[in-house]
């Protein structure tokens, strides 16, 4: 077993990524402290519309998280009691906790074993003549199989909302995630590839009628104070935290790039030991999670903790086992492929600021606990 020279290595060590950028932070966040302007102001705005930019659509709503982000866009859609949203049941619960919030019924499709991600495949299947949507998750930075989502939404007369909140940057056929839907919602959870000191969110698409309306929503229903038009929600994204992701989205690509290199060398050290994550030939992976599958998964856990490694299961329960969702007309058994996935996924450390160092180290370990294991 090789000897272990670092203190314990975390999942994610956004102290580490502080250290590099805490002077541009301060300097942004005193400006809005100076300023007054706490809610709704510049920094929103000039962030809202970067962000827009970044991912290739035409509008960019900041909101308070990405769970208020899939809401909002449920919502904008008129998407609400007696309506059906087709979504995968291997995601995290907010993916269709919005969908019961609006009042509407998530639809579970089985993944595709190798992406983890929606299958296309199954889709049609479930389209009923109340089915409104699809909720595509773009899982832990791999990108959805839009071509084919596109055209069965097309095809049905249905909406696309993409939850890419794992997933900025990442690209299909050399366009962003987010804006190859009708509506794409992010996170900016700090542990996010790109994320903000506590929780944020932004709702971005290239449909002016869904800008104003999500606009609008996320503000009491208020596009004049003091008059409201609609029953909205309380969802604004504040002006420090939009002040924080300004600086932290000049630095996303060499993040992104980072996080792809130590991805890259991930797969080409453990390929042969179990199976590691795909890069699809035309979709660009930014790797929020990396993510291996083996049958004694929780036994290696274990032992890399021992080790002094973090590691992580994303996500140990599909949605339509939770106890929340047991309503709906599911039982075990029903999506084979999330479930095997649940039992056997194992999320290794990747941040940008992990040094091949710390990397080679456990990729050392991992190889000898699955020498002795073997």
């Amino acid at each position: 077993m090789p000897s272990n020279q670092f203190d314990h290595i975390p999942m994610v060590d956004l102290k580490e990524e502080l250290r590099l950028i805490r002077e541009p932070i301060l300097t942004e966040v005193t400006e809005v402290i100076d300023s007054g302007e706490y809610i709704l102001g510049k920094k929103s705005e000039e962030l809202e519309k970067l962000v827009a930019q970044y991912v290739g659509a035409d509008y960019g709503i900041g909101v308070a998280n990405g769970t208020d982000a899939l809401q909002l866009s449920l919502m904008a859609l008129d998407i609400g009691p007696g309506d059906e949203v087709i979504t995968t049941p291997f995601t995290f619960f907010a993916s269709a906790e919005a969908i019961e919030q609006v009042g509407a019924k998530p639809v579970f499709v089985d993944i595709e074993e190798e992406t983890y991600n929606i299958d296309p495949a199954k889709i049609e299947a479930a389209i009923t003549p109340v089915t409104k949507a699809i909720l595509v998750v773009h899982l832990y930075g791999q990108v959805a199989d839009m071509k084919e989502i596109m055209k069965i939404a097309k095809a049905n007369k249905l909406k696309v909302i993409e939850d890419a909140c794992q997933a900025i940057g990442s690209e299909y056929e050399g366009e962003r995630v987010g804006a190859l839907g009708d509506i794409g919602c992010f996170s900016f959870f700090p542990s996010k590839n790109l994320g903000a000191f506590g929780d944020a969110g932004i709702v971005v698409t290239n449909k002016k009628d869904l800008y104003e309306k999500v606009s609008k929503l996320r503000n009491h229903g208020s596009e004049q104070k003091y008059h409201h038009s609609s029953i909205g929600m309380n969802s604004r994204l504040d002006e420090v935290q939009a002040a924080i992701l300004l600086v932290k989205l000049y630095y996303l690509d060499i993040f992104l790039h980072k996080r792809k290199e130590i991805a890259r060398r991930y797969t080409e050290h453990l390929h042969h030991l179990f199976k590691t994550p795909p890069v699809q030939e035309n979709r660009e992976h930014t790797f929020h999670q990396y993510c291996i599958e083996l049958d004694d998964r929780d036994e290696l856990a274990e032992a890399l903790n021992t080790n002094g490694i973090s590691s992580a299961i994303y996500y140990p329960i599909p949605l339509h086992l939770q106890e929340a969702f047991q309503h709906l007309p599911y039982k075990e058994g029903d999506f084979p492929n999330a479930e095997k996935s649940a039992k056997k996924v194992l999320a290794l450390p990747i941040y940008p600021m992990l040094s091949f160092q710390k990397q080679d180290y456990i990729i050392s370990t991992v190889k000898s606990l699955m020498k002795n294991n073997g």
